[in-house]
């Protein structure tokens, strides 16, 4: 994230969550997915950047680390057991190309107490310490099969037997090298965990560009690749996320409701841990967190004056969501995603319009045969737009609803976020940007043209339409370059009230504001602290009858 932007939490749905009351155990540790799903990997590298080695083990149901072994390693990669290709530049990878790893091994036949018997026993056989099935074991080697594991134990006149890593192992190397550091395989009934060690400050530790606290687990579904999880405290997990959402030099106030926000959204979410096993991930889909990169003294002092502060409705914890900027007025959730939520109403903002938003109006335009593709890959049954409207809004001014029509008269009508996600297209690189905005160019449902005053009567067109100055002076409108001020703000005006005068088959939509309206905006709580506004006065604007505990 660029500095003095704002990541936006694209928070798109309530999530099934647990209510916490106030006064109940929350978790003292967050598990934040780094990598998942698609973004899985095959091998993870960690890198100490302050520290001296790891300590290798799982973490138990109450989240305390459970130790099995270490290592002095500083630069250590975890990568799914199996056949495993190491090419020139060190990079590992399940493909062709490289010095192959089979995933046979030698695994001798003697019991191990404990890590250190086991370890010394690895280093007479240049082999490494593991941890199979809930006992300490050695192994060495990698083969392509059984045969030539077997016939490389009795080569080397061990005592010992050909074994193959299951499709739950994992393989801790020294980083870019065929070094095993240490094997993980307990038959999914626990996850690998890594836990970097200090000995005079706190761990830091690289990974993927990012520095992190606390430790990682890695779990491997299903034989496939590896998820990475961090497993940090809930203070240090808050001071990764506020410098991200919010940029860190913003006033002391807007950082500490920033604070507070996320770590309440963290308390309470669980949408992920029943698919993937952790609380919340790291990105927009939850909200953004990197690790300590660009946290500032300022952050870190917001997190450490609001610390374990939530926000509560009747005693439960809230969702506790917010967005970049509303454009002048927040909005029901109901309005938004459906359901009445007490605490989350829309309202009048009149902060943000006193400091400067970057892109704060916008405009975004659509031709009818970008706005069908759209339609159609989305797979709604629509043929060719003809027409494009806001067909409904709130009390706030906010969009309700948006109506397509078709060449055939069909028409389609969206309402709440959907109205505004419906133009998102990665393909033309358009989006709405907020649940504020008028178009131009469609018809307004058939009535079309412009009304003059707020009386009924309506122009189907603004050529030679005149004006008439203060002092009695009329004057004709030029050709095209028209603007009214609307619900939200200046707004540029077709020629005709119908189809856009342009091009009579395109669309533009402008608006003010970025994100989905509803809860804290952002640059609001940054105008309220510029204001003398303290955090709680901040999150009791945005948030309807809350209490903060």
């Amino acid at each position: 994230m660029k500095k003095g932007l704002v990541m936006l939490a694209c928070v798109v749905t309530f999530f099934a969550a647990t209510a916490v009351s106030a006064g109940a155990v929350v978790n003292e540790t967050v598990k934040v997915g780094l990598r998942f799903g698609s973004s899985a990997l095959f091998s993870a590298n960690l890198e100490n950047a302050v520290g001296e080695g790891y300590e290798f083990g799982w973490f138990d149901e109450q989240r305390e680390f459970q130790s099995l072994g270490w290592t002095e390693e500083t630069a250590i990669s975890m990568t799914a057991a199996g056949t495993i290709y190491v090419d020139d530049s060190g990079n590992y990878s399940s493909g062709s190309g490289g010095d192959r790893m089979g995933p046979w091994h030698i695994q001798l036949g003697a019991r191990y107490e404990d890590y250190d018997e086991a370890a010394d026993a690895a280093a007479e056989t240049d082999g490494w310490p593991a941890w199979i099935d809930g006992e300490y074991a050695v192994r060495l080697g990698c083969y392509d099969s059984k045969s030539e594991a077997e016939e490389a134990a009795s080569d080397l006149g061990v005592d010992g037997m050909a074994v193959k890593s299951s499709s739950d192992g994992i393989l801790v190397t020294r980083t870019r090298t065929r070094k095993i550091l240490f094997e993980f395989d307990w038959g999914g009934e626990e996850s690998l965990g890594v836990l970097p060690q200090a000995r005079r400050q706190e761990a830091l530790t690289w990974f993927k560009g990012y520095k992190y606290k606390g430790g990682f687990e890695y779990v491997r579904p299903d034989g496939g690749n590896l998820r990475v999880i961090n497993v940090v405290g809930l203070e240090d997990y808050v001071k990764g996320v506020v410098p991200y959402e919010m940029n860190g030099d913003w006033p002391l106030a807007a950082l500490e409701a920033q604070a507070v926000c996320a770590r309440t959204f963290a308390c309470r979410t669980t949408k992920h841990m029943s698919l993937y096993g952790f609380d919340v991930c790291a990105g927009t889909d939850c909200q953004v967190y990197n690790g300590v990169n660009t946290a500032t003294e300022l952050s870190d002092e917001a997190v450490d004056n609001t610390a374990g502060e939530c926000l509560y409705y009747d005693g439960e914890l809230i969702e506790a969501v917010y967005h970049s900027s509303n454009g002048g007025a927040t909005e029901d959730a109901e309005n938004v995603w459906g359901g009445d939520v007490p605490y989350l109403q829309g309202k009048e903002d009149p902060y943000e319009a006193d400091i400067a938003i970057p892109n704060y109006r916008w405009s975004v335009t659509y031709t009818a045969d970008q706005l069908t593709w759209i339609l159609q890959q989305k797979n709604y049954s629509i043929g060719r737009v003809e027409d494009v409207y806001v067909s409904a809004y709130t009390a706030q001014g906010n969009v309700a609803a948006v109506t397509f029509a078709d060449s055939g008269g069909k028409t389609l009508t969206v309402k709440g976020d959907t109205a505004r996600g419906i133009f998102y297209s990665s393909t033309y690189g358009k989006s709405v940007r907020s649940m504020r905005f008028d178009i131009n160019g469609g018809s307004g449902g058939g009535s079309g043209g412009f009304y003059v005053n707020g009386t009924s009567g309506r122009l189907d067109t603004l050529l030679g339409a005149a004006v008439i100055a203060a002092g009695g002076a009329k004057s004709t409108l030029p050709e095209g370059g028209w603007y009214a001020v609307t619900a939200n703000g200046e707004v540029q005006l077709s020629g005709t009230g119908g189809k856009s005068s342009a091009s009579g088959d395109s669309f533009t939509i402008t608006g003010m504001g970025s994100g989905h309206n509803v809860g804290l905006s952002q640059y609001g709580a940054r105008a309220m602290a510029e204001n003398g506004c303290n955090y709680e006065e901040i999150l009791e604007f945005y948030y309807t009858d809350i209490t903060i505990e």
